[in-house]
């Protein structure tokens, strides 16, 4: 197959992006990377119902973000070969597929293909992000992926909470059927309002997939931005998995308040548009350092508000280090954006899935340091991991985060 099948035509220029087009695409990746993370919180409720056991539940976790690893890496990279919209448009049809799928399912196996479908289809995200690159005016670009990005962490932290309301109040297989009638109506947004780009393209696609990869050897900026990103990621996770422990073992708070505290730590996707705007003025590199020292200092100031049983200081803290986390992500995004317009899919591809593998094991470590040391093990692990990307990002940087 070659890229014949695409448009030869040259990749649409950058236009004057309206704010409800790039809040219809902050909204789209909200809702579309929304589905990775709704069955998390419900497990110990379906489980039962579908016949699956507590063993094996686990996978509803590790299969569908299998199924997005996947799809970062087969599907995401063609955006430098087919029309961006089209690509977007059928993940979505195929989340919708996988979020149908899981509603339907009456046994475990049917479950867990369905999720590994939703996977592959939250895929659309990543695809969103640098098409709102391309078609954001240079002068604009931080500000406009500082939005979008806004929106795909809104998605994250929102997840969590509303899978459970909705589990509470109208069961868990509808919460699925919404999700994917909101998949619907995002859909139709898109197919009216979203700009159409069609790639350079010139590339097999066999090549396209050897070349992703092939950007980390080339650029050493993805290199440590993707280092410094699977860190904060890595950070990010940690805090998500050990914080609402805290807050039910120190806090004594129910479920709802911990969905509460979510709820709260979002705000933190709020930086976005200033990280964007610091990027846009070609302030990435004290931005960069802001957000890596703001994450270790949030996690040792974190430590010190549990200790001191003071549950508003530790919910000012989550805002804290979820603006660091999106600090980071906005200026990094901005950096290796800039480095070849034509390659931004497979850039974009190679640099996530280094964040996404390495980052998830902050869940693990979550897990393990809380189980060990409680809540200041844990903050003490994040407050590592971030000395650790300050450290690396202050002896080896050297210029590589200065925009150009």
């Amino acid at each position: 197959m070659t890229s014949s099948l695409a448009s030869p035509a040259s990749p649409a220029p950058a236009v004057d992006l309206s704010s409800a087009k790039i809040l219809l695409m902050a909204v789209a990746c909200g809702v579309i990377v929304a589905n990775l993370y709704y069955a998390q919180t419900l497990i110990d409720v379906i489980g039962p119902e579908i016949g699956m056991s507590a063993s094996v539940a686990g996978l509803i976790t590790t299969l569908t973000q299998l199924g997005y690893g996947l799809g970062l890496f087969l599907i995401v990279p063609i955006a430098d070969l087919f029309e961006n919209r089209r690509i977007i448009l059928g993940s979505i049809l195929l989340t919708i597929a996988g979020c149908t799928g899981i509603a339907l399912s009456a046994g475990p196996t049917s479950f867990l293909i369905a999720s590994i479908v939703t996977g592959i289809g939250a895929i659309g995200a990543q695809v969103i992000v640098p098409l709102a690159s391309h078609l954001a005016t240079p002068e604009k670009q931080g500000r406009v992926v500082g939005t979008v990005m806004s929106g795909l962490l809104f998605g994250i932290m929102l997840a969590r909470p509303i899978a459970s309301f909705l589990a509470g109040s109208v069961g868990w297989r509808a919460t699925f059927i919404l999700s994917a009638v909101a998949m619907g109506i995002v859909a139709v947004a898109l197919l009216a309002a979203c700009p159409r780009r069609t790639p350079k393209g010139g590339m097999h696609y066999g090549a396209v997939l050897a070349s992703t990869f092939a950007q980390l050897v080339q650029h050493r900026v993805v290199r440590l931005r993707a280092f410094y990103q699977a860190m904060m990621f890595a950070a990010f996770n940690l805090f998500w998995t050990a914080a609402p422990l805290a807050l039910i073992h120190d806090f004594h708070l129910s479920h709802t308040g911990v969905g509460a505290f979510a709820l709260a730590g979002a705000g933190g996707a709020l930086i976005a548009p200033v990280a964007g705007w610091l990027a846009d003025r070609k302030l990435t590199r004290p931005a960069s350092l802001i957000g890596l020292a703001g994450l270790t200092i949030g996690f040792l100031l974190a430590d010190w508000t549990v200790a001191a049983g003071s549950l508003i200081g530790f919910t000012i803290m989550a805002v804290l280090i979820d603006a660091a986390v999106q600090m980071s992500q906005i200026t990094g995004q901005k950096l290796i954006f800039s480095l070849d317009p034509h390659a931004r899919g497979r850039i974009n591809a190679a640099y996530v899935t280094v964040m996404f593998v390495i980052g998830a094991l902050g869940s693990v470590i979550g897990s393990v340091t809380f189980e060990a040391g409680g809540w200041s093990a844990s903050a003490m692990a994040g407050a590592a991991i971030g000395s650790v990307a300050t450290l690396g990002f202050l002896l080896f940087d050297r210029g590589a985060s200065v925009a150009r």
